[in-house]
């Protein structure tokens, strides 16, 4: 197993060679600003563009369950749910076996940016893969997972969540 560093052929300090794990953190920064940026034509965030799409997923969850989904306190939830549920892309409902939890569902609205975003996000990955084969993008993506699920990695929950904070009200 490698170190991330080659040992020179003079007794200085060891040269630091480019690794996995730098290449990871810069092409994930780099695909996260990539797609900030070709999501915000639809005034999202990726944290929203993340909600709508667990929502689609599994509609009717509690907003408690899916803070501890996102690795986020439920009190930094409900502003984050609150902006969507104004621009009237998600909608909390009564649960109807106990009345005191909200579900939350998208609305038409929703479902329609939704769509939009599933597009941006195939062209989203296939800016980012076009180096590679159909083959080396899958074999890609299954070390990829396996890296992630050796983390404790969740395969739909960024986590970038746990930290973040509400928009100020202007």
């Amino acid at each position: 197993m490698s170190s991330g560093y080659d040992v020179g052929m003079t007794a200085s300090a060891p040269t630091p060679r480019t690794g996995v794990a730098f290449l990871l953190a810069q092409l994930g920064a780099h695909a996260a600003g990539l797609f900030a940026d070709r999501i915000a034509g639809l005034d999202l965030t990726p944290a929203q563009a993340g909600l709508l799409r667990m929502l689609a997923a599994a509609p009717g969850r509690s907003q408690r369950e899916l803070a501890g989904d996102l690795g986020m306190p439920p009190s930094r939830f409900v502003p984050f749910a609150d902006e969507l549920e104004e621009r009237g892309l998600i909608e909390r409902r009564r649960n109807a076996s106990d009345r005191r939890v909200y579900a939350l569902h998208l609305t038409g609205k929703g479902e329609a940016l939704l769509a939009e975003l599933a597009q941006a996000g195939m062209a989203h990955e296939q800016q980012l893969c076009d180096a590679l084969t159909d083959e080396e993008r899958d074999r890609l993506l299954v070390l990829l997972r396996r890296m992630a699920d050796q983390q404790g990695l969740r395969p739909d929950v960024h986590p970038g969540y746990r930290n973040l904070r509400p928009k100020p009200k202007p």
